[in-house]
């Protein structure tokens, strides 16, 4: 794995776009100081993902991002891309080629591409990490940072080694153990503090199932008692209402006929009460019966006169001396013929009487015709003729007279007979009556009675109607106490006959039995619900049992970090004791090229003690004490100059504390060669003879790892493949140019 190319745009002073092929195993880069060329290195770090603005020489977002000059525009973007050649598949990736990129903003936002695509910071990171790469890793060396090794403490010039032998994996491995057993601990701490919060309701429970199972007990007593009362009840309703709705059925039949004798009592009795055809006719009978009889009275006392008349008349016509008086006589004949033709008008009202109307309309007529003769004659004093006629027309009417007056006898007798005839039937109908009365009375008493005692069964049957909406309440009750098996009350099997005799006491004995256990029942349970009860303990036992696994499991895993802990810890001694020895060789071969002699070697020391605290957990777990102090180690440096009694870096110049901190980074680098080794003029403080070393350390560097050096020295550009130059005109924009040595030399200065 190399990298191919490295492309800015908007980063700090390149505001253009600027490519940099890096196809040489060492690539220079050099230009005048403030061309901007050091700006590639913090380019690198940049894309990377370097999060420090302050390795990045700034102190906000807006500070990587090219401002303007008065010539040029500022940039409201920065965006640096990295691609490295992935044939060898360095990276686990399955392409050929692996680009990174990161953009930045104004507002400070920032993105990362892999080959393209968006992805996260963290994806950049452990992909970085997985070839032992990063923005702040051993492999991007700066002036400064090379005499920071020298300068840094024991314990982080430790860090520094582990991080460039590719330690620090074990370092992130620890760390990430130590923040699972850290969570895992916490995790047991809670579990442990849930359980000690659910005891207390597991016991309450606890006791409540107790009383659940009381109650079920209890339940069970309770559905015996209601099979048992159940099963009775129903009998007694059902035979009950079978009896009641007979005698019901049976008092409305007999109350049916009571009416309909009734009705035909009433009907006789109506009949014989109503003013009938027979007491009409006779009423009718007796009244014309009446009129016939004074128009008879009447008639004979005319009669009589009538025929007193006659034979005065007669008297006084056989006397000659009386001749004279006729005219007399015929003036009361012609008042008696009035009165006769009066009565007999009166006589013709009688409509019913067809006979009797026709003599006296004839009389009538006769007597009309002798009143306009004697008128007509004006008989005053006429002849003994006329008075003849008169006495003999009298005598015919006196006959016809006689007969009508028959025939009113004959009526009359008619009358009688009718009315004797009435009179029987009437008689019969009054005993009729009274027959009908009685038996109205009679059936109207029965009906009376059959009404009282069909209200009275109605009654009875209302009551039962409320013992069936009791029974099914009670029903309804048990079946929530004892559940759906109350139902099987159905099944039991009785003496019907001895429950149907038993006085309905004992029911009510039975029935009460019921309800002091219900009462029971519901004291145990308070009016919760056992299934609630039995539910929330088995899911409270069930969390606990969950929690105490739980605790278990976290206790397990707890154990198995302390143990990849102390293995990751071991494996870290070991791998960094063996890379010290290798470090040590490297370096002390190193150091005796640059200063034709000597020694120098890296060697373990005690840097200080610090508090167990919170940072040992296995101590914590174990009981010991907080304030137990243990050692750490560091890494001093011993060197030992030729010809020279300096054994500390202290009384090291300038010169030599710069050639011997380069030949602890070459030494460090060759231990574990990084993909590739960015030099940032780590070398302006030699001079030309150290100069010549430090280049044949770079040309011997370079069989193992990819070189970008940014440099002045002409030694160092000469070993370069590819040189860059940097130059700044007046618009404050880097430019980038390809030169020969030649003219990187003449550039350089």
């Amino acid at each position: 794995m190399r990298v191919k190319s490295l492309e800015i745009s908007g980063f700090k002073s390149f505001a253009k776009k600027s490519v940099f092929e890096f196809g040489a195993s060492i690539s220079a880069i050099v230009g005048p100081n403030g061309s901007g060329k050091s700006n590639v290195a913090e380019a690198l770090r940049f894309v990377l993902g370097e999060q420090s603005l302050k390795s990045m020489r700034g102190k906000r977002t807006e500070d990587l991002i090219f401002n303007g000059s008065k010539s040029a525009e500022r940039q409201n973007r920065a965006k640096v891309t990295i691609t490295f050649d992935n044939k060898d598949r360095t990276f686990p990736v399955d392409f050929d080629e692996v680009s990174i990129a990161r953009e930045i903003h104004r507002d400070a936002s920032s993105e990362y591409f892999l080959n393209g695509s968006s992805v996260r910071l963290k994806d950049i990171i452990e992909l970085l990490a997985s070839v032992h790469i990063g923005a702040s890793g051993h492999h991007i060396i700066s002036q400064g940072e090379a005499d920071r090794i020298l300068n840094s403490s024991p314990k982080d010039r430790r860090a520094m080694i582990e991080d460039a032998l590719g330690l620090k994996i074990y370092h992130w491995k620890i760390n990430e153990s130590e923040k699972k057993l850290l969570k895992t601990e916490e995790n047991m701490r809670q579990s442990e503090s849930l359980r000690r919060e659910i005891a207390p309701h597991i016991k309450f429970l606890k006791k409540q199932v107790e009383k659940v199972e009381q109650a079920r007990t209890l339940r069970d007593e309770l559905a015996l008692l209601y099979g048992d009362y159940l099963i009775r009840e129903e009998t007694y309703i059902k035979h009950a209402r079978e009896k009641l709705h007979g005698e019901k059925g049976n008092l409305e039949r007999e109350l049916h006929e009571a009416n309909e004798a009734l009705l035909r009592a009433d009907s006789l009795r109506g009949v014989q009460t109503k003013e009938s055809a027979e007491v009409s006719e006779l009423v009718r009978v007796r009244s014309e019966m009446g009129a016939v009889r004074r128009e008879r009275d009447d008639l004979g006392r005319k009669i009589g006169r009538l025929e007193g008349m006659i034979e005065y008349e007669e008297r006084r016509l056989n006397a000659p001396e009386v001749a004279h008086e006729k005219t007399v006589s015929a003036e009361e004949a012609e008042n008696l013929a009035q009165n006769l033709y009066d009565e007999l008008g009166h006589a013709e009202g009688s409509e019913d009487y067809l006979y009797i109307k026709g003599v006296v309309s004839a009389t009538r007529n006769k007597l009309g015709k002798f009143l306009e003769h004697i008128r007509g004659s004006g008989v005053q004093r006429g002849p003994r003729e006329a008075a003849i006629k008169v006495l003999e027309d009298l005598r015919i009417e006196h006959k016809n007279l006689l007969g009508a007056q028959e025939n009113l006898e004959d009526l009359i007798s008619g009358f009688e007979e009718k009315m004797r005839e009435l009179e029987a039937i009437l008689e019969t109908k009054r005993r009729d009556t009274t027959d009908a009365e009685r038996a109205s009375f009679e059936f109207r008493a029965k009906k009376q009675e059959l009404t009282l005692r069909i209200g009275i069964v109605r009654e009875h049957i209302e009551n039962f109607m409320r013992d069936e909406v009791a029974f099914r309440e009670e029903l309804r009750e048990g079946g929530i106490l004892v559940g759906r098996s109350i139902l099987d009350y159905v099944n039991n099997h009785i003496d019907i006959e001895q429950a149907l005799s038993e006085s309905r006491a004992e029911q009510e004995s039975r029935r009460k039995k019921i309800e002091r256990t219900k009462i029971r029942l519901e004291d145990i349970m308070g009016g919760g619900s056992g299934e609630d009860i039995m539910r929330e303990y088995e899911e409270a036992v069930e969390r606990d049992v969950f929690l105490s696994k739980e605790l278990e499991d976290l206790k397990t895993s707890a154990e198995s970090l302390r143990e990849l802990m102390r293995g990751l810890d071991e494996e870290l001694g070991a791998q960094f004791k063996d890379g010290i020895k290798k470090i040590n060789k490297q370096f002390g071969e190193f150091f005796a090229l640059m200063f034709g002699g000597g020694t120098a070697s890296l060697e373990v020391a005690l840097d200080k003690k610090r508090k167990r605290g919170d940072t040992d957990i296995e101590g914590l777990f174990e009981g010991e004490p907080d304030d137990e102090e243990e050692t750490e180690e560091g890494i001093d440096v011993a060197i030992s100059l030729p010809h020279k009694k300096i054994r500390g870096l202290q009384m090291l110049s300038g010169g030599e504390r710069a050639l011997t901190s380069i030949a602890l980074i070459f030494a460090v680098s060759q231990v574990n060669p990084p993909p590739f080794l960015v030099l940032d003029e780590t070398d302006a403080a030699l001079d030309e003879a150290n100069s010549k070393k430090y280049g044949d350390m770079v040309a011997t560097l370079a069989k193992y790892s990819q070189l970008i050096v940014i440099t002045h020295n002409r030694e160092t550009m000469s070993r370069a493949g590819i040189i860059y130059g940097v130059t700044m005109g007046s618009d404050a924009i880097s430019k980038l140019l390809s030169i020969k040595f030649e003219e990187a030399e003449q550039l350089a200065k």
